[in-house]
């Protein structure tokens, strides 16, 4: 299964420091996220170059990821076509994760 079966995802950014926030769509579901959806996995799954930490929110049942060097320098700077990194919401959707 993917994590958008699952769940829902919002990014914003700073820089070059993308912030993803997931929830799950059922309450239930958020110790799954925690066990499946770990600092290590988002940052291979991304790709991202520099440090991913995760903080849990169970209170709100979500957890946010905070990217560093995930957006190739940042809006000002960079060439490439998602500079505000957008699309990492879809791309961490996109990952497999095991019920």
């Amino acid at each position: 299964m993917l994590l958008h079966d699952i769940a829902h995802c919002r990014a914003g950014d700073k820089g070059d420091t993308s912030t993803l926030s997931l929830f799950p769509l059922r309450d239930e579901d958020y110790d799954l996220l925690v066990r499946e959806v770990t600092a290590e996995r988002v940052r291979a799954h991304l790709g991202v170059r520099g440090e991913v930490l995760r903080w849990e929110l169970p209170n709100l049942r979500a957890l946010q990821f905070t990217c560093h060097r995930a957006l190739d320098g940042g809006v000002t700077t960079s060439l490439a076509l998602d500079t505000h990194g957008k699309t990492l919401g879809s791309r961490l959707l996109a990952m497999p994760v095991h019920r």
